[in-house]
């Protein structure tokens, strides 16, 4: 199951809370798999279908085909100087 770091955890939280998320909200992850790329996007809660991570507030919800996809990996997440957030995924140790 995908796993978050510490750092992903924070920024989650900052931006659900930011954006004036719901509570049952967070963010979802689905995939495209005819382009071969994954979307990213706040939302105030899970659609139908979606697995659901919870790691001390931070929610992330994964569509079928994403979490197929990242299912052993672990998500991290940082901001830059200008305030864009970044993840990265990496394979579980």
């Amino acid at each position: 199951m995908l796993t978050m770091t510490d750092n992903a955890v924070l920024v989650i939280r900052d931006l659900a809370a930011q954006q004036d998320v719901a509570q049952s909200g967070g963010l979802r992850i689905a995939a495209d798999t005819e382009a071969g790329s994954l979307t990213i996007e706040l939302v105030p809660e899970p659609a139908q279908g979606d697995q659901v991570v919870d790691n001390q507030g931070a929610r992330i919800f994964l569509d079928s085909d994403a979490a197929e996809l990242l299912g052993e990996t672990s998500v991290d997440a940082m901001v830059d100087d200008e305030g864009v957030v970044q993840f990265g995924f990496s394979e579980q140790e």
